[in-house]
């Protein structure tokens, strides 16, 4: 195993920020990418805060790294299974943590590393950081939360030492982490978020400010947020009332100026996670016999949107 080593996948505006907060850790870290990716993190300068970030970038099929933090958009996730079923950057020692958005990808993950290195994947979310990715290069001013622990469905040492080897990296990187007592709850709970803000966000153009005080913007997240609490609870997940309004006072934390990711995609014309958001939801909602009106609206209007970034041009 490459010795305290972290590899990076996905150099966005959560990716960088983290790199950016391990390397002044002083703390190994890379950016992991193949191909013509790859040649571009090398040539291009990253730019964190306006300061240049001076990452190496490594392969899929670099020695096993100790922490592997999975950082991509929705629709990159199947190349990046793809990768840790066959390449070498995950052994069996490595902590794997993923940061993306949603409720799939740590069943996807594991599902690929089981295939060859049989590596932990510990379920995590990201919750209050505010990184934005621009033209001028990724800008922060919270570092948020990463809430984690160990798999409920994988029980034994071999999880219980990777959620300590990352609980005790996050504090050396100076990472804020926070292990609740119940995982699944919390990456469900930050879903409904997610739900909520960014898709409105998206279809609204509205920065953070739109939804920091009661008003239509916030009644629109809560219509969207309570079919997550429906479908959460067809599914056994004890989701409330108080988590969904809870979330409200984060938001007020959050830069008034600040954009989520999904906004960011659709001004960048980048394809969005609405698939994984809107759409993971709906398909539940028709499984389980609970109706998604509102996130069937959204879903549609953000293919709209995204229909159109080539007839904008």
């Amino acid at each position: 195993m490459s010795r305290d080593l972290t590899a990076i996948v996905g150099a966005g505006a959560l990716g960088v920020m983290y790199a950016g907060q391990i390397h002044r850790a002083g703390l190994p870290v890379a950016f992991v990418a193949e191909g013509e990716r790859a040649e571009r993190l090398r040539r291009e300068t990253i730019l964190l805060n306006g300061g240049a970030l001076d990452v190496p970038v490594i392969g899929w099929d670099h020695p096993p790294a100790a922490h592997i933090i999975i950082a991509v958009k929705h629709h990159h996730l199947p190349e990046v299974c793809r990768y840790l079923g066959e390449a070498s950057l995950a052994g069996p020692d490595s902590a794997v943590l993923s940061v993306m958005n949603g409720i799939e990808s740590e069943e996807k993950l594991q599902a690929a590393l089981d295939r060859k290195s049989g590596a932990v994947v510990l379920p995590a979310m990201a919750a209050g950081m505010d990184a934005v990715r621009t033209d001028g290069g990724v800008s922060y001013a919270a570092l948020g939360r990463i809430f984690y622990g160990a798999p409920p469905d994988r029980p034994g040492p071999l999880a219980e030492r990777a959620l300590r080897r990352m609980k005790s990296f996050l504090e050396q990187a100076g990472i804020p982490g926070v292990i609740p007592e119940d995982i699944t709850h919390a990456i469900w709970n930050k879903y409904m978020l997610n739900v909520g803000i960014n898709q409105w966000s998206a279809v609204l153009r509205a920065r953070y400010h739109v939804f920091h005080q009661e008003g239509p913007g916030r009644n629109l997240m809560r219509a969207a947020m309570r079919e997550v609490l429906a479908v959460a609870r067809a599914r056994g997940v004890n989701l409330s009332e108080s988590d969904l309004e809870g979330w409200f006072p984060v938001v007020e934390s959050l830069g008034a100026r600040g954009k989520t990711s999904m906004l960011q995609d659709v001004e960048a014309r980048r394809k969005t996670e609405v698939e994984m958001l809107a759409g993971h939801l709906v398909e539940m909602g028709e499984e389980l016999g609970v109706a998604t009106p509102v996130n069937q609206c959204l879903l549609e209007a953000i293919r709209v949107i995204e229909e159109g970034y080539s007839s904008a041009r």
